[in-house]
């Protein structure tokens, strides 16, 4: 089991042994995400990336010494794609709205990035900064304390979560090379057959289909849906609780 504390960053900068690489950690980070983006995180190894740089791998070596330290950076670059509006800018509800919106847009862009939550800790710039716009964001609104932590962590689980179940449909869609739409007709006449097994999902299904009438947008519904049910709940328990 790695140790949480040796994080990439936690490790002071390298110091200088003769010249820099001529690549960036910017370029490598970005050619890594690129192969992350194609392969997932199975796919990457330092090889890879040192093949793909065509500098070999000692470019990579310069800023990080493994596979999981570059997966630390990688994902703080994803992180950074989540735009988080300044507390003046908007109505709390529509500015945490447009963080959950784009936490979910930036995961279903680079689904890989899913996996690799929690597994370390995300301690880098950009999440940091994330985190303190967010606590901005909610302070403004009327919360504090603990319940700042309660409600972030209920909103980035709904955008996590989402994305979690719409990766996994686009990645079936994929394979079987069909829309969310021509899945859900694939599994209509299977359904069917079960209809009076479950007769409560049954009475349902026969009046909306297996996945609604657009399933194509089932999955955009579904988040909107959730998203606003908890804004209203946040927006509830800050009455009750002025």
């Amino acid at each position: 089991m790695s140790d949480i504390a040796g994080t990439v960053w936690n490790r002071p900068p390298r110091a200088t042994r003769g010249a820099p690489p001529h690549l960036s950690r910017e370029q490598i980070v970005k050619t890594a995400i690129d192969l992350l983006d194609a392969d997932g995180a199975a796919g990457l190894s330092m090889r890879r990336l040192g093949a793909r740089l065509s500098s070999g791998t000692t470019s990579a070596y310069w800023y990080v010494t493994n596979k999981d330290e570059l997966l630390e950076l990688a994902v703080d670059e994803v992180l950074g794609e989540i735009y988080v509006p300044e507390p003046a800018d908007a109505d709390w509800r529509i500015s945490v709205s447009t963080m959950a919106r784009g936490m979910r847009d930036a995961l279903l862009r680079h689904p890989w990035v899913i996996g690799e939550l929690g597994i370390r800790p995300t301690l880098g710039p950009n999440a940091m900064r994330l985190g303190d716009r967010t606590v901005a964001l909610l302070s403004a609104a009327g919360f504090s304390g603990m319940a700042i932590s309660y409600a972030g962590s209920l909103l980035t689980a709904h955008a996590i979560g989402s994305a979690t179940t719409e990766s996994a449909l686009a990645e079936a869609s994929r394979r079987a090379g069909l829309s969310p739409a021509g899945l859900a007709a694939r599994i209509e006449p299977i359904v069917e057959r079960m209809d009076k097994d479950y007769p409560s999902y049954g009475a349902w299904h026969r009046e909306f289909g297996v996945a609604g009438p657009d399933p194509d947008r089932i999955m955009e519904d579904t988040f909107a849906f959730g998203l606003e049910r908890i804004l209203d709940g946040l927006a509830h328990w800050l009455d009750k609780n002025p």
